[in-house]
Parts: structure tokens; sequence; C-alpha cells
């Protein structure tokens, strides 16, 4: 089922690519034929810009779990037999702590509805029943409107392979500073100690450098600025909320 096809969020998708569109022709007499990647680009800084407070949000709540998970070890440890006695006293013990085990839950719903409809102007070859015009344009010979199979499947030229490899180059480059700078604290004991779930875990940051692959260039030109906005984001908000020591 398409969602956006429910009237109030064709158009609301369609306000929203209006918009993305008006942007590109300001930027015409600037970036020329790529006013385009640069709308893309900017609309993706701004929007994230706005969800800053849902970042701190996240933070916060992240900060609190890590805080209280020696807590509830304990409690699972000292109670794990007694399912409903566990509830009971993981539940007084957010109480006293004033939070919620969802504390985080719904900003982070707020965000995926924000981003999700802002991914979908990349990736959609029609909007609200016209073509998505975005698409048609380039950057620096690289079609918006293609992914880099489907380029290499119509001949890969110099310009296209450039742009391509710099994308990746640049959202494969987070993904391992994000790897090596935010390193999960893992428990002596639980699913997440066992042997190679680390490498696992370490894995999956390299997977938004596999998905750019198969999305038009515009949607890749969106994980780029993501994935960078949130490293220093995360960089920023880790300091004000620093984590206890594992």
């Amino acid at each position: 089922m398409d969602i956006f096809a429910i009237p109030p969020l064709t158009l609301l998708l369609d306000a929203a690519y209006s918009a993305l569109l008006s942007l590109s022709g300001v930027l015409d007499p600037v970036a020329s034929s790529a006013s385009a990647a640069l709308a893309v680009m900017l609309v993706t800084i701004g929007v994230r810009a706005a969800l800053i407070p849902v970042g701190i949000s996240q933070a916060r709540a992240e900060q609190l779990r890590a805080r209280l998970a020696p807590r509830l070890r304990a409690l699972q440890q000292r109670h794990g037999k007694d399912r409903e006695r566990l509830q009971r006293e993981t539940m007084a013990l957010y109480r006293d702590e004033q939070t919620s085990p969802l504390a985080g839950c719904l900003p982070l719903i707020v965000q995926a509805a924000v981003v999700g409809v802002l991914y979908t102007l990349f990736l959609r070859p029609e909007i609200a029943g016209h073509p998505n015009a975005l698409l048609a344009h380039d950057l620096l010979g690289a079609p918006l409107g293609d992914s880099l199979i489907a380029a290499v499947g119509s001949g890969l030229n110099g310009q296209t392979a450039a742009v391509w490899a710099v994308v990746l180059v640049v959202i494969v480059v987070v993904a391992d500073v994000t790897r090596r700078v935010f390193r999960p604290q893992v428990p002596a004991d639980g699913p997440l100690a066992a042997p190679g779930m680390l490498g696992v875990m370490n894995t999956m940051h390299y997977l938004t450098a596999v998905f750019a692959v198969f999305v038009p260039l515009a949607a890749a030109l969106y994980l780029v600025v993501t994935v960078t906005w949130t490293l220093g984001q995360r960089w920023a908000l880790r300091r004000r909320y620093p984590l206890p020591d594992a």
C-alpha cells in the first residue's frame, strides 16, 4: 500500500515538492544545472537543523538508559524468575527517576515521519500524479534520477563515475569515523556479548553506502548530508550529555 496515495499525505508531499522546486528555481542563477542538487542538500540541512530538539531528546534518553542499565541488570538477576515482580520493580525504578521506558520514542517517531516525507521527494519518479522534475536535473553531468546501478547499466561516463565516487567515499569515511568514535558499550553478558556480535554491529555502519548504490543520486545526496550532519550532531550532544563509563 502506498501511504502517500492517502489525500492528506499526497497534499503534504506535493506541497513539499513545490517548495523544493521553487528553491531550485531561486538557486538556478547561482548554481545553474546543479541548482536542484544544491536545493536537495540545503533542504536536508534545514530539516536536520529543525530536528535538533529531537536529537537532544534522544541524547538525554540514551544517557538515562546508560545510567540505569546496571540497576536494570541487577533487577533482572534478582527477580528474573518472577516476571511480575521484575516488571513492578522496573516500573518503580523509572518512577523514581521520573522517566519512562519509552523516553525518546515519540521524538524518534516524529523525526522518522519528517525524514520519510523528505526522503520520498528524492526517490519517487512521480509526485502527486505528475513527474518529479527534480530528478530530471543533474550534478556535474550525473543525472539526479539515476542510481549508480542504473548508470553502470546504461554506460558509466567519467563525470558520473567521479560524482558517485565522491558520494560513496564521503559516506564510507563518515561511517568509519562514526564506528571509531561511538563504539557501543557492550555488557559482559547478554546477547551483545556473543562472539561476532560486535563485528556485526560495526559492519552495519557501512550499510548506508551499500544502500546508496541502489537509490537515485538525489536520494544519495540526501544520505551524504544526513550521515555527515548526524555525526557532527552526535559528537556535540555526546559532549553535552556524556554516557557513564561502562
